[in-house]
């Protein structure tokens, strides 16, 4: 099989809400709206992500959000209005979360200081 592209999907019960959401979270609009109940952004940070309308799936979905430093993820959340949970902290990294409109789990990832043992 040849594959050309990946999308990531999450469902929304507001799909306008959301839209404003993700336009504020991405610094963009979406790229494409390629019918009534779904909107997509191609290539943030090299994914593709959709959001479509599904109020039975609504609040349902993960992303994670790779991040170079957390302390500037974070500020920069916070100027629209987002603040993500307490942080963990482990060998290899830092995470924090928090969630869309809908409830759909944001993980925020800084990577690890040092390589992952192999």
């Amino acid at each position: 099989m040849e594959i050309q592209g990946i999308y990531a999907a999450l469902a929304t019960a507001d799909l306008q809400k959301a839209e404003e959401f993700y336009t504020h979270l991405f610094g963009r609009a979406p790229d494409d709206r390629p019918m009534d109940s779904l909107i997509q952004w191609r290539g943030v940070a090299g994914a593709n992500i959709q959001l479509f309308h599904d109020t039975g799936n609504s609040g349902s979905g993960r992303l994670t959000i790779v991040v170079p430093r957390m302390d500037d993820a974070r500020r920069s959340l916070g100027e629209i209005g987002v603040t993500p949970s307490g942080e963990a902290q482990g060998d290899y990294g830092r995470i924090a979360q928090f969630a869309d409109p809908d409830g759909n789990r944001i993980t925020l990832a800084e990577p690890p200081s040092k390589p992952f043992k192999t």
